[in-house]
């Protein structure tokens, strides 16, 4: 009873009265208490002017991965191939599907993509926004990327392809000819770097099975090694001419 009275008078007495009332024990907790030291946080280097105005709780969870700890690998990838390559629509669809239930409406949509240097590819894809289905295409596309080798602006020899009723012609030819060519095939010559060609279509007009005939006939030419002449040997090309 004694303790509880002790305690009692602790609690509901003042400052002053406490010293005087509070037991051995409590009055050691009070003094280390006061004793710790008081935890001053670290300043943080910034040295972009944003990173000044952000709070201290992000500035604390920027690592590795930069500013706020998000990781922006992937997003800067993203970004270098949208700048890397350039894509034209090649075709944009309405298609409908028969179901159980009645007919089901999607968006086709053909794209190509190049980086007019010797690379093209073209992706197929369908969705049920023509939103998506050029976003999945492009991604399509990007996986189907091929190389072609240009050589004077432009393929090395005549091709000719056939990709079920499309069939396509493609020649070589001399600079300042330009693009002798239409529809989907121009397209993806264009994204592909070739500056002079003359083609033909022999076959049907739909672009889809166009686009994908041009893309075997790139497939199919042959790579060509070039030969580089010595000085030396025109040098004397030159004094035998003489």
């Amino acid at each position: 009873m004694k303790v509880h009275k002790v305690y009692k008078a602790y609690l509901s007495a003042d400052r002053s009265i406490k010293s005087k009332i509070m037991p051995e024990e409590i009055k050691k907790n009070e003094e280390e208490k006061i004793a710790e030291p008081v935890v001053v946080p670290e300043e943080i280097e910034v040295e972009d002017e944003e990173a000044k105005k952000a709070p201290v709780a992000q500035l604390k969870s920027k690592g590795r991965r930069g500013f706020g700890g998000k990781r922006g690998g992937r997003n800067d990838r993203r970004e270098a191939e949208k700048g890397e390559y350039e894509q034209k629509i090649i075709d944009i669809a309405r298609v409908t599907r028969v179901m159980a239930g009645g007919k089901r409406m999607r968006f086709r949509a053909c794209v190509a993509l190049g980086n007019r240097k010797g690379k093209v590819g073209i992706g197929l894809a369908k969705a049920a926004d023509v939103t998506n289905a050029i976003t999945k295409a492009v991604e399509q596309a990007k996986k189907n990327i091929m190389t072609l080798q240009i050589i004077n602006g432009t393929i090395a020899h005549e091709v000719r392809q056939k990709f079920g009723a499309a069939r396509i012609m493609l020649k070589p030819s001399k600079q300042g000819t330009g693009i002798i060519a239409g529809g989907a095939v121009r397209i993806i010559l264009e994204l592909a770097g070739i500056k002079n060609i003359v083609s033909k279509i022999f076959g049907t007009n739909n672009p889809v099975n166009n686009a994908k005939c041009i893309i075997e006939a790139l497939k199919n030419l042959k790579f060509i090694e070039i030969k580089e002449e010595r000085k030396d040997d025109k040098q004397n090309q030159s004094k035998e001419n003489k």
